[in-house]
């Protein structure tokens, strides 16, 4: 069983405009739809649907339609006792693939339902091959928080998966290595936050074709105690740092839709792959792969039971 964390879920509401979105002008819609997110939420429903039984926790009160909406998508759910509506995500797409996110803060959470959502995760870890961390923290939880759950959850035996952004981010950086999980998933800006480098830099390179500063961010973050680096990088690819070994998979070529759940998707490609018992160049295979395929879906689509023989990413062993 794998577990994910979601602390801030969100209704992912996708509109489809019928051409490029006009600032300050009139915009039509051509469809909406609705979808249960946050990150930990996609990653779980990407897992069901390859197979590998999955059970995302979150705070939510017990009659939000957030909790039903995840039982119709096939999400087995701990839900953890909060107060305030699950918040409402609004991603603007235009036919071209640029999206426009307009994200809500979510409801501010106090200590009694931050103790609840750590009693939940760490009753499941002891059942679980990975508890994975995601998406970005609510108002009233410390910066901290995953960086103490990290090294809470250690001892039950559990590997350690974190993808978040910003002061999360840099909280679990300037723990390291007391707080180094088993994986990382950063894309180019978050590697940066995570190694103390400059992010964007980074992302410019490999657009370019060089991974080298990449590849060195992320196994700078090995030798911190990190145990592997998946770093997304768009349509730049991506690279996995992983047991001294360094691996490269280009994207293969989509008409990018809507890059919601892209990233969520290629971590839980990894951890599909993972469970199989495949190598480390088959875990980024898979990862860029249902990354890939993600970002060719409308709205908050997610690539559930896709075909590894249908898999078009070229990896290659880097220096």
């Amino acid at each position: 069983m794998i577990v994910t964390l979601t602390m801030n879920p969100s209704v992912d509401r996708t509109a489809q405009l019928p051409a490029p979105l006009t600032v300050g002008g009139v915009n039509r819609i051509a469809a909406v739809d609705d979808s249960p997110g946050g990150k930990g939420v996609n990653v779980a429903r990407v897992l069901a649907g390859g197979g590998v039984r999955a059970e995302a926790v979150f705070p939510a009160p017990a009659d939000d339609p957030f909790v039903a909406m995840c039982a119709g998508a096939g999400v087995a759910t701990s839900v953890v006792p909060a107060h305030g509506a699950v918040r409402i995500n609004l991603t603007l797409a235009d036919p071209a693939g640029t999206t426009t996110k307009i994200n809500a803060p979510g409801p501010e959470f106090d200590s009694a339902a931050i103790d609840r959502a750590r009693s939940t995760v760490a009753a499941l870890a002891g059942d679980a091959a990975w508890v994975v961390l995601c998406g970005s923290l609510p108002r009233g939880v410390p910066d901290d928080f995953y960086a103490d759950l990290v090294g809470a959850l250690r001892p039950a035996g559990a590997r350690l998966a974190v993808d978040t952004s910003d002061a999360p981010l840099a909280a679990l950086a300037a723990r390291l290595p007391d707080a180094a999980p088993d994986l990382v998933k950063p894309n180019g800006e978050e590697l940066g936050q995570l190694a103390g480098v400059d992010g964007s830099e980074l992302e410019r390179r490999a657009a370019a074709g060089d991974t080298t500063p990449v590849v060195d961010a992320a196994r700078a973050l090995r030798a911190r105690g990190v145990g592997a680096a998946l770093v997304t990088l768009g349509g730049a690819g991506a690279v996995l740092v992983d047991d001294d070994e360094a691996w490269y998979a280009n994207t293969p070529p989509v008409q990018v839709r809507s890059t919601v759940g892209a990233g969520d998707s290629a971590l839980a490609g990894y951890l599909l792959a993972e469970a199989r018992g495949l190598p480390p160049r088959d875990r980024l295979a898979w990862a860029v792969h249902h990354g890939s395929v993600a970002a060719s879906l409308p709205g908050t689509g997610l690539p559930l039971g896709l075909d590894p023989t249908t898999f078009r990413a070229t990896v290659r062993r880097l220096d």
